[in-house]
């Protein structure tokens, strides 16, 4: 009934306009939607779980395409809008689908929640949530982090708990834990779509969900109620046999595939894993190797629903949806039979052996037993000065007693970390679990420092003190990314992915030179000893300790609620749209930067310190592209002012551009924007006077958050053409009034000497994403048809 009223609500009370649907959808109930009616898809919602109308849009979408289904396709397309009629094509069509959900990290939610205010809606249409996770430095330990984030934060965090309350939006609180972790305890269950605005979202795929990183706009979409477009997704399958033992964790399967296909290998796909060996890994295990999926360029990765799923949502009080889960196991929650790949990966775990990737990219694999060699041989610091546990990717209650265990052993021989050991709970639950369970003792007393329930060191948050900026170190996390300055801002830091039962061992020698499956540690009895195979429970025998209560429920009516943003304030800023296209062709842009090899999002629109002005887009812009190596020079953050010849900071040349009324491209490599989700790193050059990013090939986040602020991003037809452009030139783009999709741009290149190249430009824009450069960007769009409704 209840739904019924909101039928009725949302039909302005129009009992007649309504009529049929509260009679097929009140009365009329198959028995699996009126039991699932009474489960909701989490604690804090009322909205209940969808299985029958994803069964029933799976059922015309499987007539239609009279073909076997992956899992991915049978979670992704049930929840098509338009299941009878949209074109369905692999790596070709564009997907309109209806997500279950919105989840916001606190840095991009500040940018997503400002256009959201912008828009004019009154309320969220699907449930969303903003977490309190990015803006917590590590600098002395948990406690005291946490109350100094709190104090140097309170602007942001009162703007975003007002702007929960008012536009119905929950809000988990500094200190309740990192966003993929909540997300797992609380919301992801099997079947899931999910979008967030964080590139690691795909963490929720370790609980059969399908969960995807985007950018704020994307949210805001959603949020809007407007379906949420998507490139219909390739699907690589990841077959494993054998069984997870020893050292080898689920870790180490997700570097492993790093090392097969890539930082660029899974771009427009998804990733889905099945076979035997998948019931050897815990649901945290499977969560650990979807959140790294991303570092692949992967949409998403899943696995299909298993008993280790029923397992864990039993475990965290939602037996209920287990239940459900179990009844559509077979139809929508795993593949079909004979169901076709695009590719297949083919992993045996019974010999996969414990992995560490890096330095400078995550996809640079060295099993355990050549990394000391390697490292040598490639001139890498062999002494390790931080070790470093938890983070999103590997916090669980599994994670930390495996850990535990390799550090009780190496006490009870008398020697503890050699190195400072950080560790990092995932939620606010973890931590209270594994102090209750003299966990975190035991790490404490090996030499461990307790942080914050945050992000941290993961996303540079970290007031590292032990080493000068340049000077060449080595670190080991069980982080996720490892890019150039991505932990500590220190571009000759060579970081390290691992497992944490890796950190652990390592820590105890300090050396990249250690394999504990094979090597023996000396005691302080001077006795040698090998360590054991780590081993912990999978969850905690008495149950989990919610500890503190961090969460906000929205108020129902928000109307009364006032969200303020102080002019004068450095922290946040009420967004200007972006003016429109002028019908015109783009003549003679200027060249900003033409980078030199990788450019991250992190590149473009560094994080650490500058976390503090996502929600200033003028301030923010001060960091664009200076993180990005010139071509001209081999240099960072200093590029030439082809106006006075003299040289200057990127954001400080494209402000004097962009003062003159002057507009600019950037030109890049391969795999463009790859890295986190950030859309800032297309928000910031749209408004310092960009128009256009010219590259070989973008990340798929990065590419859609740049068409959605009215940005061109196109690739080089020919991708030796990327050396014909030169920081000296002036680029045309040309005939942008017959833009189409598939159609290329005509685009010259105009040489300082006079004379000219013609080279084609290819772009991803369909019809929809062609009104966005058209309106500005895509909010701009959102008004224009709001204007006319």
């Amino acid at each position: 009934m209840a739904y019924c009223m909101r039928v009725l609500h949302r039909h302005g009370g129009k009992a007649n306009v309504v009529f049929q649907e509260v009679q097929a959808r009140c009365f009329h109930v198959s028995p699996l939607a009126a039991a699932a009616a009474k489960t909701a898809m989490s604690k804090f919602d009322t909205e209940p779980l969808p299985y029958d109308k994803l069964v029933k849009n799976l059922e015309v979408v499987k007539k239609r395409l009279n073909r076997p289904l992956t899992l991915s396709e049978k979670v992704l397309y049930s929840h098509l809008d338009q299941p009878d009629t949209q074109e369905i094509e692999r790596g070709t069509s564009y997907l309109r689908l209806r997500p279950d959900r919105v989840a916001m990290q606190d840095a991009t939610a500040q940018m997503a929640m400002l256009q959201f205010i912008s828009s004019g809606l009154k309320r969220v249409a699907v449930p969303s949530t903003i977490h309190c996770d990015h803006l917590i430095e590590a600098q002395i330990g948990g406690v005291k982090d946490l109350a100094r984030a709190k104090d140097l934060n309170k602007e942001v965090y009162d703007f975003l708990s007002s702007a929960g309350n008012k536009y119905g939006v929950g809000f988990w609180k500094p200190g309740s834990g990192i966003i993929h972790q909540i997300i797992l305890e609380n919301y992801a269950f099997p079947g899931l779509l999910m979008i967030g605005t964080d590139s690691h979202t795909p963490n929720g795929g370790g609980l059969g969900g399908l969960c995807i990183g985007v950018g704020g706009a994307d949210a805001v979409d959603v949020m809007a109620s407007i379906p949420w477009e998507l490139k219909c997704p390739k699907v690589i399958g990841v077959h494993l046999t054998g069984k997870l033992s020893g050292w080898t964790s689920p870790k180490d399967i997700i570097l492993k595939v790093a090392d097969i296909l890539t930082v660029k290998g899974g771009t427009g796909a998804i990733v889905e894993y099945y076979g035997p060996g998948v019931d050897s890994i815990s649901c945290t295990g499977m969560a650990t190797i979807c959140n790294m999926g991303a570092e692949i360029g992967a949409t998403t990765s899943l696995f299909p629903y298993n008993s280790r799923m029923a397992t864990y949502l039993k475990a965290t009080n939602r037996g209920a949806i287990a239940q459900e889960a179990d009844k559509v196991q077979t139809v929508l929650l795993n593949s079909d039979a004979n169901a076709a790949y695009d590719q297949i990966i083919e992993i045996n775990l019974d010999t996969l052996e414990p992995h560490i990737n890096g330095p400078f990219t995550p996809d640079l694999a060295s099993p355990i037993s050549k990394l000391g060699q390697n490292a040598k041989k490639n001139g890498w610091p062999l002494e390790i000065k931080v070790g470093l546990i938890g983070s999103c990717t590997n916090s669980s209650y599994e994670d930390m007693g495996r850990c535990a265990s390799i550090a009780k052993e190496a006490m009870q021989h008398g020697i503890k970390s050699k190195i400072p050991f950080n560790v990092t709970p995932g939620s606010e639950q973890i931590r209270a679990t594994i102090e209750r369970d003299g966990i975190s003792k035991t790490l404490t007393e090996f030499g461990g420092t307790v942080l914050a329930n945050a992000c941290g060191p993961c996303i540079g948050q970290w007031d590292r003190q032990d080493v000068k900026k340049g000077e060449k170190n080595t670190i080991v996390t069980s982080y996720n990314r490892n890019f150039t300055g991505r932990n500590d801002a220190n571009p000759a830091t060579h970081a390290f992915v691992t497992s944490p039962e890796l950190v652990t061992a390592l820590s105890i020698v300090g050396t990249l030179d250690f394999n504990p499956v094979t090597d023996e540690l000396t005691g302080s009895d001077g006795k040698k000893f090998k360590l054991s195979s780590p081993f912990a429970d999978e969850l905690p025998s008495r149950g989990f300790d919610p500890g503190q209560d961090t969460y906000e429920h929205p108020q129902a009516d928000g109307s009364t609620v006032t969200v303020r943003v102080d002019p004068k304030s450095n922290r946040l800023q009420l967004l200007e749209p972006f003016d429109k296209w002028d019908g015109k062709d783009l003549e003679d842009l200027l060249v900003l930067i033409k980078v030199k090899g990788k450019c991250t999002t992190d590149h473009i629109s560094a994080a650490g310190p500058w976390l503090k002005y996502r929600g200033h887009l003028d301030n923010i812009s001060n960091n664009m592209f200076i993180g990005a190596t010139n071509i001209e020079n081999n240099e960072m953050n200093k590029i030439k002012n082809q106006l006075t010849g003299e040289w200057g900071g990127v954001p400080d040349v494209a402000r004097v551009y962009k003062a003159k009324g002057l507009r600019w491209v950037a030109v890049g490599d391969e795999n463009y924007g790859e890295g986190s989700s950030r859309e800032h790193a297309a928000l910031e050059p749209r408004h310092l006077g960009g128009r256009a990013i010219i590259v070989k090939s973008f990340a798929r986040i990065h590419e859609t958050n740049l068409k959605k602020q009215g940005m061109l991003p196109l690739t080089f037809a020919n991708a030796s053409d990327y050396d014909k452009i030169q920081p000296t030139d002036k680029i045309s783009l040309k005939n942008l009034k017959t833009l189409a999709p598939g159609k290329q741009v005509e685009c010259e290149i105009k040489h300082k000497d006079g004379s000219v190249d013609k080279i084609l430009l290819n772009h991803t824009l369909n019809d929809l994403q062609i009104t966005w450069f058209k309106a500005g960007s895509a909010l701009n769009r959102m008004k224009e048809i709001a204007a006319n409704a």
